[in-house]
């Protein structure tokens, strides 16, 4: 037999033994590391068994490309909904296996785990992390459950009240807008290019306490941030680009990092600024004498935060914090305002019952605006909102990622290291849950006559300890948006139906346009 030799290499014949040790103990490795792999993937797939799935396209594809982000794609969610009603399986290519639950009591164990036990999936929020680092939507862990403990005196209602004033300007100037666009025989509008402004410019006021006038002239800060949105959807959609290392060689991905830059540099200004007027008084004096005035903004708050050692946030973490809440805040409730002033247009009986309701509200008062308290006085405009939000969700989904097994209710196990999607549109759409889950139907929620239903059939905001923080800020400002608007414009559906675009919130193919009506002077 012919001496191997390994001349090419430039080694010489008695180097040649340590060599070939070392390429054997690599292979060996590597095979050992395969057949590990084979071994957990041919126990995983034995485990899922117990799950239905629905036909795959094949053995290679599996599910992948089935459901598409379009009206299609939503409806085959809601087939899916109608013939599995609890669980199924759903395959990325040929190994990787998603659990879908869309069934309340079956999410019940993962939405009350804790972070360590069913952390968010890493796949898709990593896009997020230049952008929002580790603020309280990517976070995990001690660091998670700290700024959780510190950033819920920021929702506090007292916090939460001064900004009613906020949303309400914000809406005056959208209207005025509105109104300008009318009188130039523009009456068809895009809701979700109007109210994203709008939401921004309130966020801006109430996080910053900045006015750009975004909602009137182009803003670099603002545009950023939208910008910066449409790439992180853009980038999941683009499976090659899922390596940083590529995405960022691409022109989105030099854009992606300019735009970061302009928002972490407006944020760390505004963050600077309050600590050097914080060190030139030598105190917290200011801020604790603005919150005796309840003029506190997002930024004032998280610069009183401390934890049980009296240690402060960095400005960093306040940066992620505020960072995060901007892009949280102004997609969700842009699209939870936008689809149920489409459910009002559709529905004009139910349109005209909320105005009568804000009409005999805000019957005595000049000018029109809502106190905190009014909030609680409008029941029937409260229903319409949460069945609009049960029908069009603004987040369709939610990922987890099992670091254990986890067993459901019924003993099936969904074994550990799998990635589940709790489907909030699926669980809304759900007809063993709902009756008649496609219709619009508001007094679902009256509290009149309680449904027998879970808690978890309605979770818009998410549920357990990682649910939304921000969830009464946000349905405060949909009521005043929506009263305000009732009150002043008469809601019209567009000749041409929407079509359903579940992105990184639930939006509409080329817009959600509406055509818009000013109301009397006497109607107001």
């Amino acid at each position: 037999m012919p001496q191997l030799s390994l001349s090419w290499l430039g080694l010489h014949t008695a180097a040649a033994s340590p060599w070939l040790l070392l390429l054997l103990v690599g292979a060996s490795w590597l095979l050992a590391r395969l057949l590990a792999w084979v071994c957990t993937f041919h126990d995983t797939y034995s485990r899922l068994r117990c799950f239905p799935e629905p036909p795959r396209r094949n053995w290679f594809w599996g599910h992948l490309g089935l459901a598409k982000n379009n009206e299609e794609g939503l409806r085959l969610m809601e087939d899916l909904a109608h013939c599995f009603q609890d669980v199924h399986l759903w395959w990325l290519g040929p190994f990787h296996p998603i659990v879908r639950l869309i069934h309340p009591k079956f999410v019940v164990p993962l939405l009350q785990a804790s972070a360590t036990v069913a952390p968010k999936d890493n796949i898709f929020y990593n896009f997020l992390r230049p952008w929002l680092g580790d603020g309280l939507l990517l976070s995990g862990g001690d660091k998670w459950s700290r700024h959780r403990r510190l950033l819920t005196p920021a929702f506090h209602f007292d916090i939460l009240k001064p900004y009613m004033k906020t949303f309400s300007k914000s809406t005056d100037i959208m209207h005025a807008k509105w109104n300008r666009l009318i009188s130039e025989g523009s009456s068809r509008l895009d809701m979700f290019e109007h109210i994203s402004l709008m939401t921004l410019d309130s966020l801006q006021k109430c996080v910053f306490s900045f006015d750009s006038n975004c909602q009137e002239h182009p803003s670099e800060y603002i545009a950023a941030i939208l910008e910066l949105s449409a790439f992180v959807t853009k980038r999941h959609r683009q499976i090659f680009l899922h390596m940083d290392f590529l995405y960022y060689l691409t022109p989105n991905g030099w854009r992606f990092r300019k735009a970061c830059d302009l928002v972490h540099g407006f944020t760390d200004a505004v963050i600077q600024k309050r600590r050097r007027n914080l060190f030139s008084q030598g105190s917290h004096e200011s801020l604790q004498g603005k919150a005796k005035a309840k003029t506190l903004d997002f930024i004032d708050v998280l610069l009183l935060a401390k934890d049980e050692d009296g240690k402060e946030l960095s400005d960093e973490d306040i940066r992620a914090e505020a960072d995060t809440f901007m892009f949280e805040g102004h997609d969700t409730t842009a699209s939870g305002l936008s689809w149920v002033l489409y459910n009002l247009a559709k529905h004009p009986e139910y349109q005209e019952r909320c105005r009568q309701e804000v009409q005999e509200l805000l019957r005595d008062r000049e000018p029109k605006e809502m106190a905190w308290d009014d909030l609680a006085q409008l029941p029937f405009l409260t229903m319409c909102i949460k069945e609009s939000l049960r029908l069009h969700p603004p987040v369709t989904g939610i990922s987890r990622c099992c670091t254990q097994d986890l067993v459901l209710p019924d003993g099936r196990v969904i074994p550990k290291g799998n990635v589940c999607i709790i489907s909030i549109f699926g669980i809304h759409h759900n007809p063993s849950v709902w009756t008649d889950p496609e219709v619009y139907n508001p007094y679902r929620f009256d509290p009149e006559t309680p449904q027998k239903r879970s808690s978890l059939a309605f979770i818009p905001f998410s549920a357990g300890p990682r649910n939304c923080i921000g969830q009464t800020f946000a349905m405060a400002e949909m009521k005043v948006v929506l009263a305000l608007t009732l009150l002043r414009f008469r809601v019209l559906p567009d000749d041409q139906e929407p079509r359903r675009k579940p992105e990184l919130i639930l939006r509409a193919e080329g817009g959600l346009w509406l055509r818009v009506e000013p109301l009397s002077g006497g109607a107001q």
